[in-house]
């Protein structure tokens, strides 16, 4: 009984602790007999939810087959104990009457409802379905097709007070609800979904957003297969709509997992997880390490995989010419930031043809003396008004379509709303706003007008000249002509300052440099080489020092794109530096790959590494990959396979797991084992357990008795 009541304490305690709380000497059946109470006690608490399916197939979907079956399937291998219906834009009430008489969970009546272009998760109680289906009517009327929307205020319009609804917006998930809709909704609402286990964590984060909820926005299919992964844990007692608002606007009663928190997340069907920060993999050769990355990369579309091997140096010419390509194309949009300017001088230029304007002036000077030579013969057809009418100008609205687009920018903006409200009213932005485009209206009218007045001038002049032997005087801007030559003065002096060497970009990585220079073009095959484009370039060349003459052989080549003319006036060059200032050496592009890559993780969901020890020495590894790994760890999951100290043992990981092949009944089974790092005992998702010190010691050390081998060896020579 003594004993008994031993584990039994020991329970409390797992229900309330990690494993690592357990007392170190307790038998591996009873941790497993302790995590199953403590598991179990938490079920009362916490709720497994989806509150995001799809069971009819609108035009906003890709056209599935729906299955009851498949529905009570998932409900009942994921464990939920509460869904919702949310189709796109309509409900069916028939159809939710057989879900609700079929599935043990509770289900929720919804709606998924394009507002403002965003999506949004629209929720009621059970018990108002009649209530609910009327409205939700409306809103099929409304949305008939792809691209239409309804503003916040017809939301209201249909569902009155949305107070009585739980509303989930889309937040860091396409198509986000943002903006002015946003914030007019806010009130409302109680939570954000997001679409991966990364922005989750990172939601929880930033207590600006809003409580964060992962949810599978799955299609019961009928050919589903694997069971979807994306479900959400709250701390709610009775499960009614308005205990799950409470909880949803608590973010400490929210999870991902349920015995965890959010410190673990379910990854695979069979229940196995991983840490939200740092996993460590390890395991002795051919036990699945490799394999359960891949289906880690598999599970999560958008995983960086840097595989083992990928980034070492092989072919010394063919990977000089990779490195150089892959930094270039990384670069590259730095390139064309700092030549974004110059790229639009440049579109204005091109249509300046100077020789053209010279003969335009000289006809023009021709006919007006002549005209005035021969005033003592002119007919009644060349007296007319209209014989010599000047076109009215027409105006260009790019800068009021440009000055309303950034006003709008203002109205709309929610990161820094506080220091625009600070200094700016916002209902007078938005006056004037309709201001701006009353006046980009009638300016946009006002040019109409004027193009068919001036088309009627043309057409009169025409039809007078067929008809008089007198001479025309031609119509010429000599205003426009003069701007046209200020414009390829000041085109000229832009690309002489252009072409003077400097620095214009760099960054630093782990004691490497990223350099960016801009110079002068040296000879017609740099040109070539910046073009990609197989021509000549001697001739243009030889006008290189006139960049108005330059630009003028250029477009006289057909096969070059003008588009991408901006690129050939200034020649862009890429260095990568090492510590000292130098080129990198073949080694050390190897080392700059790796850290560019892990860097770059950033814009993806999770990052996996699979063995940087392959490739790289251990100062390396301990020095900057280990700190740029932790670093990254902190905002989204990484999984890191080791068979090295310095990764395995050094990093500080959040989890642990080890991958290991068994034999049982005379069948090779792939099992892994999981816990945190400072748990003496490791499980498996189906109740197996071993020793966590002889596994880290035996993966990473070649067994503890090499380890003091070692280790003596070491005390012996030190000073």
């Amino acid at each position: 009984m003594a004993t008994a009541g031993c584990w039994g304490i020991a329970a409390a305690k797992y229900r309330t602790s990690s494993r690592s709380a357990l007392p170190a000497h307790m038998p591996d059946r009873y941790v497993r007999f302790a995590a199953a109470i403590g598991e179990n006690s938490r079920r009362q608490f916490l709720k497994k939810i989806d509150l995001h399916i799809h069971t009819v197939s609108t035009f906003s979907d890709n056209g599935f087959t729906y299955s009851l079956d498949t529905f009570k399937r998932y409900v009942e291998e994921a464990k939920l104990d509460a869904v919702a219906v949310t189709n796109h834009d309509m409900f069916d009430p028939g159809q939710f009457g057989q879900i609700e008489g079929a599935l043990e969970a509770l289900v929720f009546p919804g709606i998924e409802v394009n507002v403002e272009k965003g999506h949004l998760l629209l929720i009621d109680e059970p018990a108002n379905l009649k209530d609910f289906t009327a409205r939700t009517k409306k809103v099929a009327e409304r949305i008939t097709q792809v691209g239409d929307t309804m503003s916040v205020e017809e939301l209201r319009g249909i569902f009155g007070d949305l107070n009585k609804y739980l509303l989930i917006p889309h937040a860091d998930k396409g198509p986000p609800i943002q903006g002015e809709a946003l914030e007019k909704l806010r009130p409302y609402l109680a939570a954000g979904e997001v679409d991966s286990a990364k922005k989750f964590i990172r939601a929880m984060k930033d207590s600006t957003k809003l409580t964060p909820v992962l949810f599978s926005d799955a299609r019961m299919r009928s050919d589903l297969g694997a069971i979807p992964l994306r479900q959400t844990y709250v701390d709610c007692g009775t499960l009614t709509l308005n205990a799950l608002k409470t909880c949803l606007r608590d973010r400490s009663k929210v999870a991902l997992s349920e015995a965890d928190g959010n410190r673990l997340w379910q990854v695979f069907e069979n229940g196995q997880k991983l840490s939200t920060g740092l996993n460590v993999l390890i395991g002795s050769r051919s036990s699945g390490k490799t394999h359960t990355l891949d289906e880690i990369c598999a599970k999560i579309p958008r995983s960086k995989y840097v595989r083992q091997f990928s980034l070492v140096q092989q072919d010394e010419e063919a990977y000089e010419r990779e490195f150089r390509g892959n930094v270039e194309r990384r670069r590259s949009a730095i390139a064309d930031q700092y030549l974004s300017g110059f790229k639009r001088v440049l579109e204005e230029i091109v249509d300046i043809d100077l020789v053209a304007n010279d003969r335009a002036v000289l006809q023009y000077i021709n006919t007006l003396i002549k005209a005035a030579q021969e005033a003592d013969r002119q007919d009644v057809y060349s007296k007319s008004t209209l014989f010599n009418e000047v076109e009215f100008e027409i105006g260009k609205t790019e800068e009021l379509t440009k000055l309303i687009a950034s006003v709008r920018h203002l109205i709309e903006n929610i990161e820094y709303r506080t220091i625009i409200e600070k200094h700016v009213d916002l209902e007078s932005l938005k006056k004037l706003a309709v201001e701006l485009i009353d006046l980009l209206r009638t300016k946009t009218g006002e040019f109409e007008e004027k193009r068919i007045v001036n088309g009627l001038i043309r057409e009169t002049k025409s039809a007078l000249k067929l008809k008089t032997a007198a001479t025309q005087v031609e119509d010429v801007d000599l205003y426009e002509l003069a701007m046209d030559a200020k414009r390829v003065e000041r085109f000229t002096q832009i690309v002489e300052f252009l072409k003077k060497e400097s620095v214009i970009f760099e960054d630093g990585l782990q004691g490497y440099r990223i350099e960016v220079t801009s110079s002068p073009f040296l000879g017609a095959g740099e040109i070539k080489q910046a073009s990609r484009v197989q021509t000549s370039f001697v001739k243009a060349f030889a006008r290189y020092q006139s960049p108005y003459e330059y630009l003028r052989e250029l477009l006289s080549d057909e096969s070059l794109s003008q588009a991408a003319l901006y690129r050939l006036f200034a020649k862009i060059t890429y260095r990568t530096l090492n510590k000292d200032g130098y080129e990198v050496s073949g080694g050390e592009r190897s080392e700059f790959r790796l850290l560019q890559e892990i860097a770059d993780a950033q814009n993806f969901d999770i990052l996996l590494v699979d063995e940087p020890e392959s490739s790289f020495d251990n100062l390396f590894l301990k020095s900057d990959v280990c700190k740029i790994l932790k670093g990254i760890s902190e905002t989204m999951p990484v999984v890191v396979v080791t068979h090295n100290s310095t990764i395995g043992a050094s990093i500080g990981a959040d989890y642990l797991l080890y991958a290991r092949k068994e034999m049982e009944n005379g069948q090779v089974v792939y099992r892994t084992y999981s816990g945190y790092p400072s748990d003496r005992i490791l499980l498996s998702v189906d109740g197996n357990s071993i020793k966590c010190h002889a596994s880290v010691m035996d993966s990473l050390e070649a067994g503890a008795l090499t380890y003091e081998d070692r280790r003596q060896g070491y005390e012996a020579i030190k000073d």
